[in-house]
């Protein structure tokens, strides 16, 4: 027994549980448990950038297993990558091996699982795989012929600038411009000369204003103590007496309004006056006529 046990046995068992405890350990830094049991299937694939042992293997997002070897057929000159999937997982026929590759280049397969199907894929079984269409492809595919349908059109933008840019138009319209430009600062300068002084007239118009307005409010309370009533009450009677003073003078009635409208009596009058200057011509003439002078 003591024999069987040696030193040589004993360093042996040590090497060979430290090879175990390495492999294990390299193992589980790949991300594969080998005390988890899986079921394993094959896919074969032309190319695949980007896979790495270890890569995951996802269902709607979600890591049902991982890839764990790759490798090249020399025959149909495809990849064969062998899947490591959970032990409870039940693959349709017709589901599919997608390979998918994100912006940084990592690569990871997708199963798409088939819908209603009834017959199931055995362990060991080889799925079908297919790449998926990158962002550069579809870069490829779809911008690129976009692009090579916009040149001649930029092409001939880009001339018709060239002759935009060279016409003579186009430099008299800038020097019209730096013109402008220039009356602009100018008159923008001789504005912040005059505005002050037109600040200072509109705060002596500003004064003036709250002086009238200070004026009209003394009047305003001076018109508000004086006796409007009575003085409209005064003007009203004096109103209403020009009124019958006019009816009177309009009618025929009273002595003036028959000196004013009756046409006869104004002839007479006129008559009258012609008589008496008549009289007073002839008395200066012959005064002795009636003017009779005796001596005693």
């Amino acid at each position: 027994m003591k024999k069987f046990f040696s030193k040589e046995v004993k360093i042996g068992i040590t090497v060979l549980i430290s090879l175990g405890v390495l492999f294990w350990g390299i193992e589980y830094l790949k991300g594969v448990n080998l005390f988890k049991p899986a079921n394993f299937y094959y896919v074969e694939f032309k190319n695949v950038a980007g896979l790495t042992d270890s890569a995951p293997v996802t269902i709607n997002g979600f890591q049902i297993g991982q890839v764990r070897e790759l490798n090249y057929d020399y025959n149909s000159g495809a990849v064969v990558v062998l899947l490591g999937l959970e032990k409870d997982l039940q693959i349709p026929v017709g589901t599919k091996a997608v390979l998918a590759t994100d912006l940084l280049g990592t690569a990871q397969i997708e199963l798409k699982m088939a819908r209603n199907a009834t017959t199931f894929h055995k362990v060991g079984d080889k799925l079908p795989g297919e790449n998926a269409v990158g962002l550069m492809d579809e870069v490829g595919n779809e911008l690129l012929p976009s692009v090579a349908n916009l040149m001649p059109k930029i092409d001939s933008i880009l001339t018709n600038l060239n002759a935009v840019v060279g016409n003579p138009a186009l430099q008299q319209s800038v020097n019209r411009l730096n013109s402008i430009t220039a009356n602009l600062e100018a008159g923008s300068s001789q504005l912040s000369r005059t505005l002050p002084a037109i600040m200072k007239n509109v705060e002596s118009i500003t004064v003036n204003l709250d002086s009238i307005s200070g004026n009209l409010s003394a009047l305003s309370s001076e018109l508000g103590e004086m006796p409007l009533d009575s003085v409209m009450s005064g003007i009203q009677t004096t109103t209403n007496n020009l009124s019958a003073l006019t009816s009177k003078l309009n009618s025929t009635e009273s002595s003036l309004g028959l000196l004013l409208n009756d046409r006869s009596l104004y002839e007479h009058i006129d008559g009258a006056v012609t008589s008496l200057d008549s009289l007073f011509i002839d008395i200066k003439k012959n005064p002795k006529r009636y003017v009779t002078i005796k001596v005693f």
